[in-house]
């Protein structure tokens, strides 16, 4: 829609322009999108039943709301996207600080040129994205920078007395009339701060200092925070928590296939980076489940949450590192290797926040832990559980039953593989073809794989057989090293060892 044309007061009486209030004009274009079967959160994934029906009833209900839930759970996102449910434009009182509607004035400026100029008020038009004010609630916040306060140099320009309502500075909010305003993480606004909101929320009133004013604002607010059991920071005042009709619980995705869209929605991979690297579903997968293996792990805080941002960066960092490699072995494709997940490391060590233990064993062990469990929730996923098959051991399972003795016997045999980090593709394929049985156990269960698919899923055999203890694994400068699990456990001097890996009995 283009902006109107309408310039004056009167233009605007005489086009039968009616006001209304921003809760109004949102339900009303809510409703039209429900009866189009329009998205109303568009790129908002995994809230399809939860959230997003109860935003809409927030919505329809004409509340203010807060949304509860840690971070990376897309809150300020869904703030932001509610100016999709406001009129294109609105008419202004041109000049007018606070976005007088010209049919409703409120300030002192918009009634005294109203009064002045009369039908011939000269009309401005807000459009939509203007109507979005946004604050982030720190400790040195002051009611001056949210409500107001008086401007002595405005009165002194003037030549006003403190008196006279027209030295007044206004904050924000004010500032953000007939918008929506967002403060976000409200428990880390300072208590006598929130107080200050209260008056704002249920009556409409604006006080500042000593001056008799009331401003019926017409604000739709949205607030964010984390639970404020999970925050030292601070709280909500039980108050304000009464004055705000909806608190909505946020979440993380549910399922790997929901955290897999957001991921390939938010990702920033540059074209040459796709055309030049490609990423199977196996390595989106294993990236994935780094991050539901933090939120379940006993070393991450779990007041802290992990970020849908970890998988993000995360999936970044792996086309960059098979990237980085294609470009030192001047190869024109590639794609990314199990074994270029250890660049992700630096994505898992800032995005999680680590208890007690965790902070002994180190933020990077954490990581490398976190996805060496992710390797082995998904191998179970692509190949026979080895854990399954290690109960059979004993009754009527012999050598022919277990899928993986021609690989382990293989490195029983004093043999052992070094892959490095800057192997060229073929290189590494040549490789992984030297292991007894590792492609047969490949092609046995994927028939139809092509060349690269079948190297890839090859190395994540490897990768999962150490990962449950068939075989021993070491990241070391450069390169990964894979060697039957015996001979390491006998070298004590190069490579410690967790209580699960001494509790495996099955060695074969």
């Amino acid at each position: 829609m283009s902006k109107p044309k309408i310039k004056t007061l009167g233009e605007l009486k005489a086009s039968g322009y009616e006001s209304r209030s921003i809760k109004d004009e949102i339900r009303e274009n809510l409703i039209k999108k429900i009866k189009a079967k329009e998205n109303t959160f568009a790129g908002i994934l995994g809230y399809e039943d939860s959230v997003i029906p109860d935003t809409e009833r927030a919505l329809l209900s004409r509340h203010n709301i807060l949304f509860l839930g840690l971070r990376g759970q897309a809150k300020t996102r869904m703030a932001r996207q509610m100016t999709e449910l406001l009129d294109d434009y609105i008419p202004v009182v041109a000049g007018s600080e606070i976005n007088d509607d010209p049919l409703q004035p409120i300030s002192r400026y918009a009634l005294d040129l109203i009064e002045a100029e009369g039908d011939e008020t000269p009309i401005a038009w807000l459009h939509k994205s203007q109507r979005y004010g946004e604050k982030l609630a720190t400790p040195d916040v002051s009611v001056a920078d949210l409500i107001g306060d008086i401007d002595p140099i405005k009165a002194a320009n003037l030549k006003l007395s403190f008196a006279d309502e027209r030295v007044l500075h206004y904050g924000i909010i004010p500032r953000s009339n007939r918008c929506i305003f967002v403060i976000n993480e409200l428990p880390d606004l300072q208590a006598r701060i929130q107080v200050s909101l209260f008056n704002i929320l249920e009556e409409g009133d604006l006080q500042i200092r000593g001056f008799k004013l009331r401003l019926p604002l017409d604000v739709m607010f949205v607030f964010t925070a984390n639970p404020e059991d999970y925050t030292n920071r601070g709280s909500i005042v039980t108050p304000l928590k009464d004055r705000i009709e909806s608190q909505i619980l946020t979440h993380y995705p549910k399922s790997i296939e929901t955290s897999l869209a957001i991921t390939e929605q938010e990702a920033n991979i540059y074209e040459e980076q796709s055309e030049r690297v490609k990423v199977s579903d196996l390595i989106k997968r294993l990236i994935e489940q780094v991050a539901f293996e933090a939120r379940g792990s006993e070393l991450v805080d779990k007041k802290s949450g992990v970020s849908a941002r970890l998988t993000i960066a995360a999936y970044e960092n792996a086309v960059s590192a098979a990237e980085r490699r294609a470009i030192i072995n001047d190869e024109k494709e590639t794609q990314v290797w199990v074994s270029d997940m250890v660049g992700i490391i630096p994505s898992i060590t800032g995005k999680i926040e680590l208890v007690y233990e965790g902070e002994q064993e180190g933020p990077y062990q954490v990581a490398f832990n976190l996805l060496e469990k992710a390797i082995r929730t998904q191998f179970s996923q692509y190949f026979p559980n080895p854990d399954t098959l290690k109960k059979k051991r004993g009754k009527e399972a012999g050598a022919e039953d277990n899928p993986y003795k021609a690989i382990t016997r293989w490195f029983d045999a004093g043999n052992s593989l070094n892959i490095f980090f800057e192997t060229k593709d073929q290189d590494k394929i040549q490789l992984l073809y030297k292991v007894d049985g590792l492609h047969a156990l490949v092609k046995k269960h994927y028939k139809t794989a092509n060349e690269s698919e079948n190297a890839l899923l090859m190395e994540f055999v490897l990768h999962g057989l150490a990962a449950y203890s068939l075989i021993s694994k070491k990241v070391l400068d450069g390169k990964i090293e894979f060697k039957d699990l015996m001979g390491s456990m006998l070298n004590m001097g190069l490579q410690s060892f967790t209580d699960e890996d001494f509790n495996e009995s099955d060695f074969n």
